[in-house]
Formats: C-alpha cells, structure tokens, sequence
C-alpha cells in the first residue's frame, strides 16, 4: 500500500495514487460517450448496464482519491512542490469541486429518473427524450470534471 505513495509514472511529482485516479478520470468520457452509443443504436439493456458500472467504478474511484489525498497529508502537503499562488490553487480547487458534486448529483438524478422512468415503461418511450437531455448534462459535467481535474492536477505537480 506504501507504494501509492511514491512517485507515480506519468513523470511528474504525482504520487502513484494521484496518476492512477488521473488516468481513469481521463477515460472516463471515452467510457461514457461508448456508452451513450449503445443507446444510440438501441441496446438499451447494455447501456443501462455499463452507465450503472462507470457510476459506481467512478464513486469507488472517487473514495480512492480521497483516501490517498488523507493519507498523503491532505491538499496542502500535495501543493508543497507547486510553484502556483497558493490563493490562485485553491480558486481551481473549489472551482473543480463544484462542478465535480454538481455533476455527481445531475448524474444520480439522471440514474434515478431513469430508473423510474423504466418501472413506468416510458424508457424507452414518451421519457426519452427528457432522459436525453439529462444524460447530455451529465456528459458535459463528466467531461468539465475531467479539464477542470487535469487542471488542478497540472497546477499541483506540473508547475
């Protein structure tokens, strides 16, 4: 477990932990979007599948990150080697914080409407339209969390 803790392999200060948590947040568009296209050609079943499996892979991820930032002496310990504004760091940080819950709860909503809507046999149906709508919000929050996360990560090891 020490091991997370060392220098990770993207060739920055980044702890291993941080680079791994980076990697997946990274494909986690790519992911989604392959997951948009099995609605799109209606493999509906699939695709409620592989969301329900990056949503929870995506929240154990999340717990991940957030146990090694604790392990490693939280935010500030990280952004010792940072040559950026203490104040300009944090700024990114709540910034990237705030899209990141915001997309969290659009995603539950998304997952949980679409699970009523399912149970009311109105997706696919007269809901999918909506259901559309909100999975595209989530979208766009999956991929603001993932710029906004490279971000901070290249403000707390790159520069």
């Amino acid at each position: 477990m020490d091991n997370l803790f060392e220098t990770g392999f993207l060739g920055t200060r980044a702890p291993l932990f941080m680079d791994i948590v980076s990697v997946i947040v990274l494909a986690l568009p790519f992911l989604i979007y392959g997951a948009i296209l099995l609605a799109k050609n209606k493999q509906y079943q699939a695709h409620e599948r592989v969301q329900m499996l990056l949503f929870v892979v995506s929240v154990i991820v999340v717990g991940f990150f957030e146990y090694g930032v604790r392990m490693e002496g939280g935010y500030k310990n990280l952004m010792e080697g940072s040559s950026v504004s203490h104040d300009y760091l944090l700024y990114v940080l709540i910034f990237h914080i705030m899209i990141s819950v915001t997309t969290l709860l659009v995603w539950i909503k998304t997952l949980y409407s679409a699970k009523q809507s399912k149970k009311l046999s109105a997706l696919p149906g007269s809901l999918s339209r909506a259901h559309k709508k909100d999975g595209q919000r989530t979208f766009v929050g999956i991929v603001l969390t993932m710029l906004t996360g490279a971000w901070v990560y290249a403000l707390l090891f790159v520069y």
